[in-house]
């Protein structure tokens, strides 16, 4: 399988598990777990060539760890990020001190005045490290890394989550826990 295929189909593969399970024809259980042989028939049907071979590749190949299989594999679902209600079975989690955020800097102005909020998405998603901020805030145009005073938010009664591939999620951030960073063009705070 080409690497372009790979990513056309990991790509399907995150509408249907985050968005759209009906792209599948499919349904997703109240904690996201899709049925894999359900799954790879409506892959299949919609068009998207995918075995459970190919299926295997992207979910231990995907750089963001997007996805999970149950013990016996007979279950994946996405690991954060849904667009509709899921509950993942998350236990809270006490944040470090900080946490990051990119985006692009045409968000700045409002996001300092009402704060980070989860959008489309369940929750807001935050990195654990600048650097990882720095390439999600480069997908949307030019990059503005925010650092996140998580520890004063969880003292404040903020929740916080870190799902299985090490995204932390929380419900909102509001401004005041925010500020602008500088960092250079690989994340890396400038002196």
């Amino acid at each position: 399988m080409s690497g372009k295929q790979l990513v056309k189909t990991s790509k399907f593969l995150s509408l249907v598990l985050r968005h759209q399970p009906d792209a599948a024809g499919i349904t997703v259980d109240a904690h996201g777990w899709a049925d894999v042989d359900a799954l790879l028939r409506g892959m299949n049907a919609a068009g998207q060539h995918c075995d459970a071979e190919m299926l295997a590749e992207i979910v231990a190949s995907d750089e963001k760890q997007r996805y999970s299989f149950n013990a016996d594999h007979t279950k994946i679902r996405a690991n954060q990020g849904h667009s509709f209600p899921v509950d993942l079975e998350l236990v809270p989690v006490t944040p470090p001190e900080f946490l990051w955020h990119g985006t692009a800097t045409r968000f700045l102005d409002s996001i300092m005045q009402t704060g980070l909020k989860p959008m489309s998405r369940q929750y807001v998603h935050l990195s654990p490290d600048p650097e990882t901020a720095y390439k999600v805030g480069s997908r949307h145009g030019k990059p503005v890394i925010l650092r996140i005073e998580a520890q004063k938010m969880a003292a404040a009664g903020f929740v916080f989550y870190r799902a299985e591939n090490g995204v932390w999620l929380t419900d909102a951030v509001p401004p005041e826990y925010i500020a602008v960073t500088e960092y250079d063009a690989k994340g890396r705070g400038q002196a």
